[in-house]
């Protein structure tokens, strides 16, 4: 399929690939079609071994381990994309965590421990790769960060519980990060997604029938795919968006207008 923007000659790095269904999936697909160059980076072996067919099918081969509880990983990533690419052009953080209780208990029975876990996973984590690819970033003249959120941002949705926490922190970060880093020429973006079935959504209690209000409800009547996903980060990190910072961009089929 021709893309619709262009990424030629650009340098990325994606985070999150678990398996064929990941959403990070459909923005690697997505970049590597528009002519990028990725590099992507995996949990741990047993994450290594699912993601290899996404590799050999998108022909990408720099995938290295980086644990964003380990930041001795964060560095040598770093220091792999300096020694082989020189630059980055762009980045897309798109990883959560949060424990189960917490996850689908009452936020007001929130674990110290466990919301500390969950805000450090999923959101403080995008403070600190911005933090890391910043300098290569800067080596490009500038780029584009964008980070994975969703409507429990906003609003109450059954069984996200401390995970709405999180995301709202995270558009906050955006908004700021934003401003900081918009002086460098650093786009920084988040793209808010309708529910689809992910293997981070399956831990979601009910996550079906959130699944069937979204097509129920929506203006289109539809459940977002990965590749729909895709096609709006390769546009965010196109010089095609080179003046959109700061915001939340729903692919959602327009659910979020009704929600």
């Amino acid at each position: 399929m021709k893309s619709l923007v262009n990424l030629d000659g650009k340098v990325g790095l994606v985070t999150g690939i678990a398996n064929e269904k990941s959403i990070s999936t459909g923005v690697a697909e997505a970049c590597v079609e528009a002519g990028a160059k990725l590099v992507v980076t995996y949990q741990n072996d047993k994450t290594r071994a699912f993601i290899e067919p996404v590799l050999q099918r998108l022909g990408i081969t720099d995938a290295y381990l980086m644990d964003v509880t380990r930041p001795e990983t964060l560095g040598e990533v770093y220091e792999r994309i300096e020694a082989t690419h020189g630059k980055l052009d762009f980045a897309i953080h798109s990883m959560a965590f949060a424990k189960r209780d917490d996850l689908h208990g009452r936020v007001v029975d929130a674990s110290a421990d466990g919301f500390a876990m969950a805000m450090d996973v999923s959101t403080h984590s995008f403070i600190r790769l911005a933090k890391m690819v910043e300098p290569l970033l800067e080596k490009s003249g500038g780029g584009s960060l964008v980070t994975m959120t969703y409507l429990g941002s906003e609003k109450v949705i059954a069984n996200y519980g401390v995970m709405g926490l999180c995301k709202a922190a995270l558009e906050a970060a955006t908004r700021y990060m934003a401003y900081e880093l918009g002086p460098k020429n650093i786009r920084v973006n988040a793209i808010s997604p309708g529910p689809l079935m992910t293997r981070a959504a399956s831990g979601i209690a009910g996550f079906d029938g959130l699944m069937a209000a979204a097509v129920e409800r929506s203006p289109m009547h539809r459940l977002v795919t990965p590749e729909d996903i895709g096609g709006l980060t390769a546009f965010l990190v196109s010089d095609a968006s080179r003046l959109i910072t700061g915001g939340v961009h729903f692919v959602d089929a327009g659910y979020n207008i009704v929600a």
